[in-house]
């Protein structure tokens, strides 16, 4: 039986087939995401799978694709999600995003907190929404959720 330091992933990668070219600001948020998804995170698929995991995250046919291994990286399936019900909040994000690195340039520190207040906002709404598409299929919690929504997201821009 898995125990709590099975139930984690050890080692992520990104399907970047389709990506062409990301700017360094980006290059860092998907680095910070993937170290810290690391060191601290829970992601126990339903079932008798022993952890801990090796994921691969990607994007094909309109999918999120949650590509599961184990350690010697033997394959334990797929958990494949719509990606219908992540485009908008994701557009959203990218749009609150643009505007808060431009406030950063012009607007004053009460102006600029107030659209982080929005931005993060929008973060915990897609992180919430992929815990809850992945119930039933893989338990996460929160912090996870977060990275991982994150990583969908470097996974949404196309150079």
């Amino acid at each position: 039986m898995a125990g709590p330091d099975n139930h984690r992933i050890v080692k992520l990668t990104l399907d970047e087939r389709t990506v062409v070219r990301r700017s360094a600001d980006i290059e860092h948020e998907r680095a910070v995401a993937i170290y810290d998804l690391i060191e601290d995170n829970r992601f126990a698929p339903v079932g008798d799978y022993l952890g801990p995991y090796h994921v691969n995250l990607g994007i094909a046919d309109n999918r999120i694709v949650l590509d599961i291994a184990d350690v010697e990286d033997r394959s334990l399936g797929k958990v494949v999600l719509p990606l219908a019900s992540f485009r908008k909040i994701v557009k959203d994000y990218f749009a609150v995003c643009e505007s808060y690195y431009a406030a950063i340039k012009t607007s004053s520190p009460s102006q600029i907190e107030a659209i982080d207040m929005g931005r993060r906002g929008l973060h915990n709404e897609g992180s919430e929404l992929l815990i809850e598409r992945l119930a039933g299929k893989i338990d996460i919690d929160f912090a996870t959720g977060r990275r991982l929504f994150t990583l969908l997201c470097v996974l949404h821009i196309r150079g």
